[in-house]
């Protein structure tokens, strides 16, 4: 098995194919933190934990006269609260009697094969061909009878250890819980940098990379969604470490509300990592015998650099996260009519546009906003998924049957979370939605927000979202959520229960998923908050694909799709080519690059193609031909960054690799252009050294390892923000 238990050294060790993860029972019963890296030998690392007597540091009763031993230092698997460690915790609570105390020992443990099962909330999953182990270790407080229970899947092909912390209150009185991290991993030592991912609506998943430095580092969300601002991924990496080389551990927290990722460098030089639910607004009322679960977390360890730990979350969110069939099929190249005709639109005009589409080799039509109630703005009829006749008098099953008959698919936005004030269901239900009584509301994009948190709500969007898509033939829909939350107050719970109200919003709407999406396999959906304000992994559980971002400006994609490579693999990036000049920027780019950024994804269109000439559409139909040649490696490849465009003005670089490495596609945007340009160079990745390769536009045939160590030449003739794609062929050798 990859998880043993000495019971010389209590040691418990847990390995994959290139990773050791390592922890032990102190003498005291504490869970101490031994190793994580590198994959090591089962030794005795005993000689790694060295006790002294620090000032101010104290020590538990049961050390006795020992002044060596204090939690305020040493490595832990899970902290205590409120027992001398004074590291940011992974536990907060209050007991009955008022104290805000947990001091667990392990008590028992468990390895079996198999994934533990988190309740109620995505996680990965096995599939048949994987090796996984399970660990549970049980940690009781004594004095309370609270158990929190550590879970570890060890996924050993796939280098991956998923985490999750569950508590158990076998007490005799309720408490109340305001903090559970998924996971706390401490270092010995904090010689490293920080990787996180931030931004806005239109400009998300920005990368940032900066010193550990003393004190805590902390990002999160606290606006009910995993947000636009931060991404709920991290990375801990050496100083050193590169895209090639160099040790880097990454961090994924499988939940779609708040988070938060904690970084603490201690006062002896020591690093501390939690993550898991915000405790920002968060409290949870356990009472006896009932229990509360934190969402998973994804571990990886890479000593290959940042591709190397980008590769292990790319292979496991395709292969064991999302539950889509469609993760495993080529997906429709679609048009999407928002930035066609936003509400402006009749069924004329949008058969129009369907019929346009056809010549640019389309294969899906999607009708967005603005099809229901009196929705010709974004201020009313959200919650009244009726029809709009004046608009689509043969209804959405009339306009699907006439799309289908000119061999086109149909897919449908909706934003069922939502509801406009200006609406019949708000007007029939004003308890339904997350406000606080007696306070004027907050209103985003002219919108307030359904309680998912209560069950009649839950249960209405599923019915009506069902009926949606079972009463036209519909094999696409855009699942949107278009504002943060905030007047966070459920009618449903007291006051001593408000604090659970966000968390029960997000198992509210994993529930309605559960119900709609996972019981319509046959439909692909495509989640959406204002682009990417809930690109997390647990939105892939059910979605195979994300609109990645608002902002459809080619230029600016290059940065938003370079950051979302890092945790998320290619495949689920929905990505269009828009009108120039682009709606969000007013920047004019080639339609090629436009094709080229988009295909660095799910391509799409997002456009009115009726107001396309027949050279563009052709143009068009020649990028939907080449997506769908390169479909396979584009979207079940390795991905390699060639260039940051952060620190290279110049040139944007990518690279598809196939698994065989037999085939390859580069891409390239000119970012920058000067007068008298200098001759620059692409150094390839991924490639073998010793095949022989042909290069779509150079003559002869090269060397995988020269290709690597001399790359290839950036042709001086493309001019500011054009592009190309270059593919490469393996040559048998006669």
């Amino acid at each position: 098995m990859s998880i043993k238990y000495n019971a010389d050294t209590k040691t418990f060790i847990l390995q994959t194919d290139n990773s050791s993860y390592l922890m032990k029972i102190s003498r005291y019963k504490n869970l101490l933190h031994l190793y994580y890296g590198r994959r090591i030998k089962d030794e005795d690392l005993d000689y790694l934990i060295r006790l002294q007597d620090r000032g101010f540091s104290p020590n538990p009763n049961e050390a006795g006269n020992d002044r060596t031993f204090s939690l305020d230092f040493l490595q832990q698997e899970f902290s205590t609260s409120g027992k001398g460690d004074y590291r940011s915790p992974g536990i907060e609570l209050v007991n009955s009697d008022g104290s805000r105390i947990f001091s667990g020992k392990v008590s028992s443990y468990k390895i079996y094969k198999g994934k533990y099962c988190v309740k109620g909330m995505p996680s990965l999953r096995a599939v048949s061909k994987d090796k996984v182990d399970t660990l549970e270790i049980h940690l009781k407080d004594k004095v309370t009878g609270v158990e929190v229970i550590l879970g570890y899947s060890v996924f050993e092909e796939k280098d991956i250890i998923t985490r999750t912390a569950r508590l158990v209150n076998n007490g005799k009185a309720p408490v109340r819980l305001e903090r559970l991290m998924s996971a706390t991993v401490d270092y010995r030592d904090s010689d490293y940098d920080l990787i996180y991912f931030s931004g806005r609506h239109m400009m998300e998943r920005g990368f940032n990379r900066v010193a550990v430095e003393n004190g805590i580092h902390s990002i999160g969300s606290t606006r009910g969604t995993s947000s636009h601002q931060y991404n709920p991924f991290a990375i801990i990496c050496g100083k050193n470490t590169d895209e090639d080389r160099g040790d880097c551990y990454g961090y994924s927290l499988v939940y779609s509300g708040n988070f938060i990722f904690e970084a603490e460098k201690d006062q002896y030089g020591q690093l501390r990592v939690n993550m898991g639910i915000n405790p920002a607004g968060f409290s949870f009322v356990i009472d006896e015998e009932e229990e509360f679960q934190a969402p998973e977390l994804v571990l990886a360890f890479s000593d290959k650099g940042l591709t190397g730990l980008s590769h292990i979350y790319h292979d496991a969110f395709r292969e064991n996260l999302c539950r889509s069939p469609y993760s495993k099929k080529q997906r429709p190249v679609l048009i999407n009519s928002w930035e066609a005709a936003y509400f402006d639109f009749d069924e004329e005009r949008i058969l129009n546009i369907a019929k346009s589409s056809v010549d640019m080799g389309v294969e899906l039509f999607v009708l967005d906003d603005g099809w229901f109630g009196k929705r010709d703005s974004d201020d009313c009829s959200l919650g009244d998924w009726t029809v709009n006749r004046e608009k689509l008098p043969d209804g959405i099953s009339g306009l699907s049957e006439k799309i289908h008959a000119m061999g086109l698919e149909f897919g449908l936005w909706i934003e069922p979370e939502m509801v406009s004030e200006n609406s019949e269901l708000f007007r029939a239900h004003p308890e339904w939605c997350l406000r606080a009584p007696g306070r004027p509301v907050t209103r985003g994009r002219a919108q307030l927000v359904l309680d998912l948190s209560r069950e009649d709500v839950c249960e209405y969007l599923i019915e009506t979202i069902n009926s949606i898509v079972e009463d036209a033939r519909i094999e696409y829909v855009k699942w949107d959520m278009n504002r943060s939350i905030s007047d966070v107050w459920s009618g449903l719970f007291d006051k001593e229960n408000q604090g659970e109200t966000l968390h029960r919003y997000v198992l509210g709407l994993y529930h309605i998923m559960d119900e709609v999406i996972l019981k319509h396999p046959e439909i692909i959906f495509c989640g959406c908050s204002g682009g990417g304000g809930r690109y997390d992994p647990a939105m892939l559980y059910y979605q195979p694909q994300i609109w990645c971002s608002d902002n459809t400006d080619a230029i600016n994609r290059l940065k938003i799709q370079y950051g979302t490579s890092f945790a998320y693999p290619v495949n689920t990036m929905e990505s269009h080519v828009s009108v120039c000049p682009n709606h969000q920027t007013g920047r004019t780019v080639p339609l090629n690059t436009r094709g080229i950024v988009a295909m660095d994804g799910i391509l799409g269109y997002e456009l009115d193609a009726t107001k396309l000439n027949d050279e563009e559409k052709e143009e068009c139909r020649k990028q939907v031909e080449f997506f769908k040649k390169h479909y396979s490696l584009i979207s079940e490849g390795d991905y390699y960054r060639l260039t940051d465009p952060y620190s290279d003005r110049y040139v944007c670089a990518w690279q598809h690799v196939s698994k065989d490495k037999k085939k390859a596609l580069v891409s390239l945007v000119i970012t920058d252009k000067e007068g008298n340009d200098c001759q620059r160079y692409l150094k390839l990745k991924g490639l073998r050294s010793d095949t022989m390769y042909k290069v779509s536009g150079i003559k002869g045939k090269y060397s995988g390892a020269l290709l690597m160590s001399a790359g290839i030449p950036v042709s001086c003739e493309l001019r500011e923000y054009e592009s190309q794609s270059i593919v490469l062929k393996a040559v048998r050798e006669k």
